[in-house]
């Protein structure tokens, strides 16, 4: 079982931005010193409250400043980008890093960031297989030759290649019911964030969907299923709900808005009105049940245990600051309850 910190690079609205990178970058300290397995970088784009819209700069900044931990991305938004140049980068990472990078890759959820981009969202999913492919190929053949509907060139000499064998480790985000078979046929690990679609008590049947498709193509092993999950660890069950409410609220909030605002648009999968209807009318307790596990460190490691068996889990990936308003000292002090009385129970 793999752990890992996801980071955000959150802060306050207009907050002097160089101190939001140095409170992410003591939190990773934090985490390589209580030997936490990986920490995960999501892309985000166009967020006031975030810093890290460039992950992999991000990322060899990481790197350089620990020696152990893992460096994923959770996720890099393939269809925004240059494949050629995002194969050459996370290949140069991986040197840097001694080959510690997971590649963690996605789509992307939201329109507005293709937009901007220029990226049509709807075409969205035929970029990202068009993009894997490329990048594959610059990782490991001499030249790369491809003619596609959105990227075309010949015979490029891509350098450096990675330093893992054949490349860094894939992992797959999904946020969508149909995506779960989709990967499992490729075969490549999965990246679960169940907080706009799915309660953790629904992935069960996805997750085995998933495993099936794996099986039935005749991959090696038996699937590797992660889940992005926010916990908080206090020491009674009274500051487990207080401490992290007003935060929690207002992702609850800001989550089903952006779900709402690109319901009607091309190019998204499900029923992104309903989901935002559900989401606007859950309240905390029904947030504490379904998307979130939260509680003294008896009580979090029981539900994570349990998570473990349902879901097939090979890897969890937490967050300590969901909704980006908790304090730093808390999100520390939860970092390490983690890492010393729960993490250990489910090794």
């Amino acid at each position: 079982m793999d752990f890992g910190l996801f980071l955000e690079f959150s802060g306050h609205e207009n907050e002097d931005e160089a101190k939001v990178f140095q409170r992410g970058f003591d939190l990773i300290d934090e985490a390589e010193g209580l030997g936490i397995d990986s920490v995960w970088l999501p892309e985000y784009h166009f967020i006031p409250v975030s810093v890290l819209s460039s992950p992999i700069a991000v990322a060899s900044s990481i790197a350089s400043r620990t020696k152990k931990m893992r460096i994923g991305f959770g996720v890099y938004l393939l269809p925004l980008a240059n494949p050629i140049r995002i194969a050459e980068e996370v290949a140069t990472l991986d040197h840097i890093s001694n080959g510690r990078v997971e590649f963690g890759i996605g789509r992307g959820t939201f329109p507005e960031h293709h937009d901007a981009f220029n990226s049509p969202y709807p075409e969205s999913r035929t970029r990202f297989d068009e993009y894997l492919e490329i990048i594959l190929k610059a990782w490991t053949e001499e030249e790369v030759t491809f003619n596609g509907n959105h990227y075309s060139c010949q015979n490029i000499r891509v350098k450096p290649k990675p330093i893992q064998k054949p490349h860094p480790p894939i992992r797959v985000g999904v946020t969508s019911a149909e995506t779960f078979q989709i990967i499992g046929r490729l075969g490549y690990p999965i990246f679960i964030n169940p907080s706009r679609a799915f309660a953790l008590s629904d992935l069960s049947p996805y997750i085995e969907e998933y495993l099936k498709s794996w099986r039935e193509a005749g991959h090696p092993g038996n699937g590797e299923v992660g889940l992005r999950v926010p916990i908080y660890v206090s020491d009674t069950e009274e500051k487990a709900y207080d401490e992290p409410r007003e935060s929690a609220l207002a992702s609850m909030t800001s989550l089903a808005e952006r779900v709402g605002v690109s319901a009607s648009r091309e190019g998204t999968t499900g029923n992104w009105q309903a989901e935002s209807e559900l989401l606007s009318n859950m309240t905390y307790d029904d947030w504490l049940r379904d998307k979130v596990v939260y509680g003294t460190p008896d009580r979090v490691s029981d539900r994570l245990i349990q998570l473990q068996e349902e879901l097939h889990l090979s890897q969890i990936i937490y967050e300590v600051n969901f909704g980006r308003k908790i304090p730093y000292l808390l999100q520390t002090k939860c970092l390490r309850m983690l890492s010393e009385m729960v993490l250990p129970k489910l090794k």
